[in-house]
């Protein structure tokens, strides 16, 4: 009797040890953006959601301000298994893939309404190449639409003739290249020092990205050209989301679509405040001059053809069904 009782306990040690592993599932979360970011706040939002749903089976810890890994390091750090779960620009890694650059295209999907067409276009092709990687996508959600932000005024692109750019993705880079700017590299987090210095004069950006950065202290114009909506993607590494329960995966795919819808409409909450926030600092937000559109408009052209041509079938087939 005595050693029934005792393979009994040794039985139910066993389960409470095999469920503690699911109970012990810690993930790390890299993220580049400011704890104050929007698209941060609502990754916050999305941990403590996993935490609540899974019973505390699942804690997700945000290292925001890249802090844990730098933006360009935290992709290779999901697939890796350095951090579970990571946030990355996916224009950013257009080089490695060039459907990861589809949103970076100029004047292609230039409202959300477009940009989420386009995501729902480009979100199977995305979750296949990432399974191929080993992770897989858990959300999505835009950045406003860019703007140019200029220290002096501009008309037309020629007025960006041998400035200094800030460049962030090879799409940034491009533009510089195209209207005869001097692109120079420097990650969200580096931005205010970078325009303080004279490191950078001017970049394509959100309204977000300024008002994080306090460029209002440095920079006097932003001009409205709604050129793009680029999307930060929350990537999980496959082997740390396979090893979680089935409920708790349930869980984290729950709060993983709620994250993706709140994110879509604080990102349009953000575009607003963060240019009222300009405003208030003293920049002057403007739209775009004819000639500089006109301009633009002729950069995006070449640079989709440039695209598709690198892209090849699978570019073309994104294209084709975004447009339909």
């Amino acid at each position: 009797m005595k050693r029934r009782a005792f393979q009994l306990s040794m039985a139910a040690a066993a389960i409470a040890f095999s469920t503690s592993a699911f109970a012990q599932a810690k993930w790390d979360l890299a993220t580049a953006y400011p704890a104050t970011n929007f698209h941060t706040v609502n990754i916050s939002q999305f941990a403590a959601d996993v935490d609540k749903a899974s019973g505390g089976k699942l804690k997700i810890t945000v290292h925001p301000n890249a802090a844990l890994f730098k933006a360009p390091e935290i992709k290779r750090a999901v697939q890796g298994g350095q951090a579970q779960a990571g946030e990355i620009l996916l224009v950013n890694y257009q080089n490695e893939w060039q459907l990861f650059g589809a949103d970076g295209l100029p004047f292609v999907a230039d409202s959300y309404d477009e940009a989420a067409k386009l995501w729902k276009v480009q979100r199977p092709m995305l979750e296949k190449k990432l399974a191929e990687q080993g992770m897989m996508v858990l959300f999505a959600v835009p950045w406003p639409p860019q703007g140019v932000y200029s220290k002096k005024p501009l008309n037309s692109a020629a007025d960006l003739k041998g400035i200094k750019w800030r460049a962030y993705s090879p799409a940034t880079a491009r533009i510089a290249e195209l209207v005869g700017a001097q692109p120079v590299t420097v990650q969200a987090a580096e931005v205010s020092q970078a325009f303080a210095t004279g490191v950078t004069e001017s970049m394509m950006s959100s309204g977000s990205t300024g008002a994080d950065a306090k460029l209002y202290e440095h920079v006097k114009y932003w001009y409205d050209t709604q050129a793009w909506l680029p999307k930060n993607a929350l990537l999980v590494n496959k082997k740390a989301f396979d090893g979680l329960d089935k409920p708790t995966q349930d869980a984290v795919i729950k709060a993983a679509a709620d994250a993706e819808a709140r994110g879509w409409e604080a990102s349009k909450k953000a575009n607003t405040e963060s240019l009222d926030k300009l405003k208030a600092g003293g920049m002057q937000i403007l739209p775009a001059p004819a000639q500089l559109s006109a301009d633009m408009k002729k950069v995006g052209d070449t640079m989709l053809k440039e695209w598709l041509d690198k892209a090849g079938p699978e570019g073309q087939a994104l294209v084709d069904a975004f447009r339909k």
